[in-house]
């Protein structure tokens, strides 16, 4: 019998691990001198460089839809911590260095969480589809991801209802799994974001108009039966545009997914071959 880690022994093992690591990101952060993004303003920049609405309540396999109600709540309570902020050149947009943390004595509910490969929940779950949405806008634009974190080659729930492609996702936990970009150009950009009660909605702006305009797409995606499993497969490619001619000057593959599917899938759906492996 495999001898369990120490953060899985009982969950009080579990939370000082998890301790550990809050503390090591601050030991961190603290050592390296990061200069973040603290300024936020209600007055919007010029320039939408891009925008996107996500649908707050998805119907996610056999998922509580009270989950969902719950991460309405939470996603509200965060975005005032973001809306507005102002990414100005050589600073670092962090999400958890602006949310904090997500307890109950802030208001947060228990909402939608991931916990070794399954769905689960806990205070403040499902400010993955924050980070997700602020990650594709950020994918639009000249901003340097510095930490992104996926979930581990998981695909959990069928394609309702999905707008961008799967592995273009994004996972966080308090602050040791964070998304983080850097602003390397000269540029000043500002994130706006809100929710309206159906969507959460998101813009990206800018002082100044970008030279390069960007497309996301993926390519040869399909599922395919490895021995006991399914997987989906495919590649997720940005295409870099100039926006005074209109051409592609760059193809960049920024996802390779092979990802085990957690979900049946009709047969019909699957193809041969060990793509990924």
């Amino acid at each position: 019998m495999k001898r369990p880690l120490f953060c899985e022994i009982c969950p009080f093992t579990y939370r000082l691990s998890m301790e550990k690591e809050i503390l090591k990101r601050h030991l961190s952060d603290y050592a390296a001198r990061v200069k973040f993004a603290r300024e936020r303003t209600t007055e919007p920049l010029p320039v939408v460089v891009y925008r996107h609405n996500s649908l707050i309540r998805r119907r996610l396999g056999n998922v509580n839809m009270q989950l969902q109600e719950n991460k309405a709540v939470n996603l509200a309570l965060a975005v005032k911590h973001i809306d507005g902020i102002v990414i100005r050149p050589g600073e670092t947009f962090s999400v958890w260095k602006l949310v904090g943390r997500t307890t109950a004595r802030r208001g947060y509910k228990e909402g939608l969480t991931i916990a070794k490969g399954k769905p689960d929940s806990g205070i403040g779950g499902g400010l993955c589809q924050l980070s997700n949405l602020i990650h594709w806008m950020v994918l639009h634009s000249e901003l340097t991801i510095t930490e992104h974190h996926h979930h581990d080659g998981l695909d959990l729930f069928p394609d309702h209802g999905r707008q961008i492609p799967f592995g273009t996702g994004t996972s966080i936990s308090y602050n040791y799994l964070d998304y983080r970009v850097r602003n390397d150009t000269d540029n000043t950009y500002q994130l706006r974001i809100s929710v309206n009660g159906e969507y959460l909605c998101g813009e990206l702006r800018a002082v100044m108009p970008q030279e390069r305009s960007y497309h996301i797409y993926v390519e040869d995606e399909h599922f395919s039966k490895e021995a006991d499993a399914v997987y989906r497969n495919g590649r997720v490619y940005r295409d870099v545009i100039d926006r005074m001619t209109g051409q592609r000057i760059d193809r960049q593959l920024i996802r390779t997914n092979h990802a085990r599917v957690m979900y049946p899938v009709d047969a019909e759906k699957l193809s041969d071959g060990e793509m990924g492996k």
